[in-house]
């Protein structure tokens, strides 16, 4: 992407469910990549503290956005991303996340 620069990370975490009202599965990011992620952020975010990233898990890549939560954030796991890296609840994970940077 011309004119961007990229933050780069992998991370393992335990995919969770989210049980509120809108259920959903995500990996929380530790907390140390949250700090980093913080520092970037306004160069990211579209609003409301949300940042778009393409993450891979499995060789499989796919674009969302990192909700932020208690300090860090989470990397939400649609449904066709939980199928086709067959994940559930309390599975470990190993995940790579690219986030571009806009105006730096």
């Amino acid at each position: 992407m011309s004119g961007e620069s990229t933050v780069r990370f992998r991370f393992e975490a335990e995919v969770i469910h989210w049980r509120g009202p809108s259920p959903y599965f995500f990996a929380p990011i530790p907390e140390q990549y949250g700090e980093e992620i913080k520092k970037v952020a306004k160069f990211a975010t579209y609003g409301w503290g949300v940042i778009p990233v393409e993450a891979t898990i499995d060789g499989f890549m796919f674009g969302t956005s990192l909700f932020p939560k208690d300090g860090s954030y989470l990397l939400p796991l649609k449904d066709d991303v939980r199928r086709k890296c067959n994940l559930t609840a309390g599975d470990s994970i190993s995940a790579s996340v690219a986030i571009y940077l806009r105006g730096r």
